[in-house]
């Protein structure tokens, strides 16, 4: 082989088929040549590559400086030599000292070749990562090449793609040479190079099928805001409109349901709701939950959890066949949901109740508080005292400094008291609730019906004695205790045994 020789035209036609910096491939060949050239004749660092991309020449040169008597060949070069290639050349100066690269050995024009092909696979493959991860998030069409363990193996051009079985819609059944479509969801690099991961059950493959059906969400109308599926069977989309003109459901369903139903072949008969979304979560929720005609919701924003109301007849349809309505309600909505019957409702009302009675005996639990212990699950008092103070401060309520070991500390005396007694600590039903009010009203209505005639009779007020200790509250809510029950405990006032 000449050390002169063209080869830039080569070098820039594989450059552009593998698709990488003609450039890159240029200087790896100069680098493999340089390290042929080492082996061949020492390991010195006076070897260069000398390209002209004008002529397409390329040669390796050894830089030589011109003495009289050689004693470093590798390095030196005698003063006659050097004006074969420099008529000028002095000693002390330096001349390139051209190489025949046939000389190189067989070897070692293998091992530069060898350099160049790995760099050259290498750089394609960085390209080619690069590119698909650049993609990620958009769908991608490829052929199927064939079934390994389940994983389908398709062929995109210039990169292998895998749909893992998990990512696959179940009831699909692909062949070899099928074209498939999913959702970019991961690059890999591997020894074959990168391998673009596709699903099929991806919910953002759902929004992007939208996408590229309805001109209106591709052009910012029309906005898909939630996506829930499950896969293969049903779906739900919440979608808006930023004109009043276009009805957003009507957008994405299309004339005679065109447009819905392509993605529903699509996705191998996946029913599809389309949900009109709004920036209330009563409603939102209501129409989530469709086609079931929801009669209340009852939102908690702290908790970000709903109950929803429904009719008896409602409730199957509301939950869906194994849950699924509401599993996707859930999704799309992304509030906690309880659908129950207005009759349990009443009935968890009534727990309620009796539980924020129980709450209200220990001292300093205002109704509020004991309403927030009660809708935050702490529903007895056995339960406030084994619970965690940390858990307490949780409790709207509760979050001051020592406020939860406080309470907790008065519920561990009450139980460690009610035990010692053999107190029955179950709450009070609102029917005693009611009734022991009702007994408090006749009292008040009667001890007030009696104090005109004592001040007629120039009697003892009420509050009679000033330092009565038997008295709580000032005056309408002033009830005095009965002779030999000033120690009775005043804080549970429903107690039943």
């Amino acid at each position: 082989m000449n050390a002169e020789f063209n080869i830039i035209e080569a070098l820039g036609q594989i450059a552009r088929e593998k698709n990488v910096d003609r450039e890159m491939v240029i200087q790896t060949l100069a680098d493999a040549l340089v390290s042929a050239a080492k082996r061949r004749y020492g390991n010195v660092d006076n070897f260069e590559v000398q390209t002209d991309p004008g002529s397409g020449r390329m040669r390796v040169v050894a830089r030589k400086t011109v003495v009289e008597e050689v004693n470093v060949p590798e390095l030196e070069i005698e003063i006659g030599e050097a004006r074969q290639i420099d008529h000028q050349a002095q000693i002390g100066s330096v001349v390139f000292e051209e190489l025949n690269l046939a000389d190189f050995g067989r070897n070692a024009i293998q091992t530069a070749k060898q350099i160049l092909i790995q760099r050259v696979r290498e750089a394609e493959r960085e390209h080619i990562y690069e590119e698909f991860a650049s993609r990620i998030g958009k769908i991608e069409s490829g052929t199927v090449q064939q079934i390994s363990h389940g994983d389908i193996i398709m062929n995109l051009g210039r990169a292998e793609a895998a749909v893992p079985l998990k990512e696959q819609i179940r009831r699909e059944r692909y062949r070899q040479g099928d074209t498939v479509r999913g959702y970019i969801f991961e690059i890999l690099k591997s020894s074959r190079g990168p391998q673009v991961l596709l699903s099929r059950t991806h919910p953002e493959f759902l929004r992007k099928l939208f996408s590229l059906e309805v001109p209106e969400i591709a052009e910012g109308i029309v906005t898909i805001h939630a996506v829930a599926r499950e896969p293969g069977e049903r779906a739900k989309i919440a979608v808006s409109s930023n004109d009043e003109r276009v009805d957003p459901v009507g957008a994405c369903v299309g004339v005679k349901g065109s447009r819905v139903q392509a993605i529903v072949r699509e996705l191998s008969g996946e029913r599809i709701d389309i949900v009109p979304w709004i920036d209330e979560a009563d409603i939102f929720i209501s129409r989530a939950l469709g086609p079931a005609t929801v009669s209340r919701v009852i939102t908690d924003g702290r908790r970000h959890h709903a109950q929803v109301i429904v009719e008896e007849e409602q409730l199957s349809l509301a939950i869906g066949k194994s849950g699924q309505n509401s599993r996707l309600a859930v999704q799309l909505t992304g509030w906690g949901l309880d659908i129950i019957t207005d009759e349990e409702y009443q009935r968890r009302l009534r727990r309620l109740e009796e539980s924020k009675v129980e709450l209200r005996r220990l001292e300093g639990v205002s109704e509020l508080i004991s309403l927030s212990l009660a809708t935050s699950g702490f529903i007895s008092i056995r339960g406030i005292a084994q619970a965690e103070v940390d858990m307490l401060r949780t409790v709207p309520g509760l979050e001051g400094e020592g406020e939860a070991a406080r309470l907790k500390a008065l519920a561990v005396a009450y139980v460690e008291q009610a035990e010692a007694s053999g107190e029955n600590l179950r709450p009070a039903t609102l029917e005693e609730l009611e009734a022991a009010e009702r007994a408090a009203a006749e009292a008040r209505a009667a001890q007030l019906a009696r104090a005109p005639e004592e001040e007629a009779e120039g009697g003892a007020a009420l509050t009679e004695e000033p330092d009565s200790e038997g008295v709580e509250g000032s005056g309408s809510e002033a009830v005095s205790a009965a002779p030999g029950e000033s120690e009775a405990p005043t804080t549970r006032p429903f107690e039943t045994s």
